[in-house]
């Protein structure tokens, strides 16, 4: 059986932009639609399987960083397109809950890199049945869910995937550069807070007390330290 095209829906209200994203992203294998505002995005999503969003930020009616706020982590991993490219904007994105962010102009590919590679931290892995526990949390890396005493934690395609890394190596001081290399995901730029901003979210869904986490700790100088005893813990 022929493995099943990749369902990307672009949403940009720049028409020429639009169409050539379609034309590009289905000449590289995927199954690609285009739209050009936020409501038709939303009766996209109801209509359609989507496997991955290009949001563009500046659009008419509602925007893209507010679009992807209301998805909330539950909807297609989205990487956010934007002309502005200033650091705290990216920020901003990631925050509300985007996998990756992109500023125009961009290469072709290089957004085909970030397609492919949102995608597959997204991908289900071939192995079965792994279950990870720490805390009172349980983890599903095939089903990609984490439940805390069996209720289950939202959390985005861009936290698991970092949730997968921390829990890969357990108790071992990982740097930034360590992280980015791992997620496989991001080009490094100067300053660039992507990883920061991601440990920053996923604290918020596993520690008891953010600000004095005890599962990720920030050991200074050197990165980040996962303890699943929740070594530290008082």
């Amino acid at each position: 059986m022929a493995e099943r095209r990749r369902q990307i829906l672009v949403v940009d209200d720049d028409e020429g932009m639009r169409e050539l994203l379609v034309r590009y992203l289905s000449d590289n294998g995927y199954d690609v639609s285009g739209v050009g505002d936020g409501l038709s995005m939303k009766r996209h999503l109801v209509a359609h399987q989507v496997d991955l969003i290009l949001l563009d930020v500046m659009l008419p009616g509602e925007d893209g960083l507010s679009l992807a706020r209301g998805l909330g982590g539950n909807g297609p991993p989205i990487i956010m397109l934007s002309a502005r490219g200033e650091e705290v904007d990216r920020i901003v994105g990631l925050e509300v809950g985007a996998d990756d962010y992109l500023p125009k102009p961009f290469s072709h590919r290089e957004l085909l890199a970030r397609v492919t590679a949102v995608l597959r931290r997204r991908q289900p892995a071939a192995e079965c049945g792994r279950i990870r526990r720490f805390g009172p949390f349980e983890v599903d890396l095939d089903a990609h869910s984490l439940t805390r005493n069996g209720e289950e934690v939202d959390l985005s395609g861009a936290e698991f995937a970092l949730l997968k890394v921390l829990l890969d190596h357990p108790d071992r001081v990982l740097g930034r550069d360590a992280l980015v290399e791992l997620l496989k995901g991001y080009e490094r730029a100067p300053f660039d807070r992507m990883v920061d901003v991601r440990v920053t979210r996923l604290r918020r869904k596993i520690e008891p007390d953010p600000s004095h986490p005890v599962y990720l700790r920030t050991v200074w100088g050197e990165g980040y330290l996962f303890s699943p005893g929740g070594a530290g813990r008082k």
